[in-house]
């Protein structure tokens, strides 16, 4: 940037320096400055494709897609023969979601430079399709009025399109020697405009020791605010839970906001009020709350460690569906994530809960990832 500012003060109507400062600034992540940078170069110099392909990308990583595919489209007309520009268009039409659109570009873009490892690699990521999670875990409880608790799982997470995804689960417990399992199934729809919408619901053998059914829905949207400021995005959660105990009716609203900080950092806030009806006592409200910190660790290549610590609050918790009752607790804990390949990663947790009567409660889990 210091060359950059020396040439444009030796020559400031030079509209080839001008554009390498827009494009330092969008490198360094001041996308409004590049933004704007851009727009004054474009007044002058308007039939160089270099400094609408620059816009776009702007344009791309702020979010304004409309905006990016009119920069894009005009560069394109004014060379349309280049392949960085079709793969360019094709980049932003994949992240408005029109897949077959932004295959058809990369393929146009590996016609005019066949060896482009950017639509090459842009072409196999199109191809793609469906894309999979499938996930196994392990959670203990060790109580120290009670018998220990523990949890099996596994978990299917398939995204069908970039609108649908789908969710199926099954979970076994072993509770003061009873066992039982559920399983678990949800759907859910992304719409750019207003967000994604998930509803779901739930079927357990229960041998009264967790619902014998459950029914969820949530709403979730989140705004990207920059890449420069202290805030990078805001997403807000909304969702209601019912469960069907043998002698006991439990309705959760919950809400959550997530904001997302520089160098991949996030702060939840998050709020719980329970609505509990048990059989032959009336109907009462009991809130909770739960703050967390996420964290980057480390990286090495494709491998990364990121970690959160969190505490919670309530006088019930519904993290876990066996905890219903009157005991107010407090929690602390922590967790990590270690990426262990693009399509492998490990995390777990840990947390110590204090309730009322002088009960405790070690938690602890490990799940195992794999993407497909």
């Amino acid at each position: 940037m210091r060359l950059v500012e020396q040439e444009i003060a030796r020559a400031p109507r030079d509209m080839d320096v001008r554009a390498w400062r827009a494009r330092v600034l969008a490198w360094s992540g001041k996308l409004p400055e590049a933004e704007n940078e851009y727009r004054e170069i474009l007044k002058v110099a308007r039939t160089d494709p270099d400094n609408w392909l620059g816009l776009a990308s702007v344009y791309l990583r702020e979010g304004k897609i409309p905006d990016a595919r009119q920069a894009i489209d005009t560069a394109e007309e004014l060379d349309p023969k280049r392949p960085d520009i079709r793969a360019a268009r094709a980049r932003i039409l994949r992240a408005a979601g029109q897949r077959n659109e932004a295959q058809s570009e990369f393929q146009s873009a590996l016609r005019l430079d066949p060896g482009s490892m950017e639509a090459r690699d842009g072409l196999v990521a199109a191809r793609r399709g469906a894309q999979h999670e499938l996930r196994f875990g392990q959670d203990n409880d060790l109580l120290n009025y009670t018998a220990d608790f523990h949890d099996e799982w596994v978990s299917v997470v398939s995204q069908w399109t970039s609108h649908w995804t789908t969710s199926a689960a099954g979970n076994f417990y072993q509770r003061a020697g009873e066992e039982a399992g559920k399983f678990t199934a949800s759907v859910t729809r992304r719409q750019s405009k207003w967000g994604a919408l998930t509803v779901g619901g739930a079927l357990g053998h229960d041998n009264a020791v967790i619902p014998k059914s459950e029914a969820f829905f949530d709403l979730d949207h989140g705004w990207k605010t920059g890449e420069t400021g202290f805030v990078r995005g805001v997403e807000f959660n909304y969702a209601q839970h019912w469960y069907w105990y043998q002698a006991a009716r439990i309705l959760t609203l919950n809400g959550t906001t997530l904001v997302y900080l520089p160098q991949d950092w996030t702060f939840t806030l998050a709020a719980t009020g329970a609505r509990s009806a048990f059989s032959g006592t009336g109907v009462e409200w009991r809130p909770s709350g739960l703050s967390r910190l996420g964290f980057p660790l480390a990286h090495w290549s494709d491998r990364r460690l990121s970690g959160n610590v969190f505490f919670a609050a309530g006088t019930e918790n519904f993290a876990i569906v066996d905890q219903i009752g009157s005991f107010a607790s407090q929690t602390y804990g922590g967790g990590l994530r270690f990426q262990i390949t693009d399509r492998q990663d490990v995390t777990g947790f840990a947390g110590y809960q204090k309730r009322t009567q002088n009960r405790t409660d070690l938690s602890f889990g490990l799940s195992y990832g794999i993407h497909f």
